[in-house]
């Protein structure tokens, strides 16, 4: 007498098994886990960056306000020319390419005021590359004041940031796991189980049956 033999059940199905005996809401703290750990990594790998501000005023000399606010505008327009940084990477201690890269400028429409914003990974080199680019655009404006009309002077040096401009390990950890705790919720919306209990829900109900009448016999 032959026996049909039976199979153990695949890996597949074992998955759905333990799936289906774990909480509905298992999803959630996996993704929060995950969001948590990403962000403590990422925090921890990215070295920290500092930032530090000079500010450069350009005085008018023998022209009105509106002249000096031009002007403050183009040498601003000019500050990441080779010029400027040239002189500027002697005293900063960086190359061209670099320095270049960690300095950013920014006028403002209403005064003559130029904003030199350093960048580094190390506190000192962000002051040190703000106020080496304010140095050289100073002196380089200066040369020319005879023909401009305008001087420049150091308004605000930059000074030693006391803390970093990026976010910290446990910001970065807090931020990935609010992320991954929101891809949890989504996930948890847009699960095929909680589909099939809101189409079971809004299912139609069927009318109630009407029972026949017993027929009218019309009398002679």
């Amino acid at each position: 007498m032959d026996e049909t033999p039976t199979h153990a059940p695949g890996a597949p199905t074992r998955l759905r098994d333990a799936s289906r005996r774990l909480p509905r809401w298992w999803p959630l703290p996996l993704c929060i886990g995950l969001g948590l750990a990403g962000g403590l990594g990422y925090g921890l790998a990215t070295p920290p960056q500092y930032s530090a501000t000079s500010y450069v005023i350009v005085v008018p000399q023998h022209s009105d306000p509106a002249t000096a606010l031009g002007f403050a505008q183009a040498y601003g327009r000019v500050i990441t020319g080779s010029t400027v940084l040239a002189d500027a990477q002697e005293d900063a201690g960086v190359p061209l390419a670099r320095l270049r890269e960690n300095v950013q400028v920014a006028t403002s429409p209403d005064a003559p005021m130029i904003s030199i914003t350093g960048t580094g990974s190390r506190a000192r080199d962000a002051s040190d590359i703000a106020n080496a680019v304010a140095n050289s655009l100073t002196a380089t404006g200066n040369r020319n004041a005879a023909n401009t009309g305008v001087r420049l002077l150091m308004f605000s040096p930059a000074a030693v940031p006391a803390a970093a401009a990026s976010p910290s390990t446990a910001l970065s950890g807090a931020v990935g796991g609010s992320a991954g705790g929101l891809v949890g919720a989504l996930v948890l919306l847009v699960r095929p189980g909680n589909r099939g209990r809101r189409a079971a829900g809004h299912a139609a109900v069927p009318a109630p049956a009407q029972g026949s009448r017993p027929p009218v016999k019309e009398m002679a």
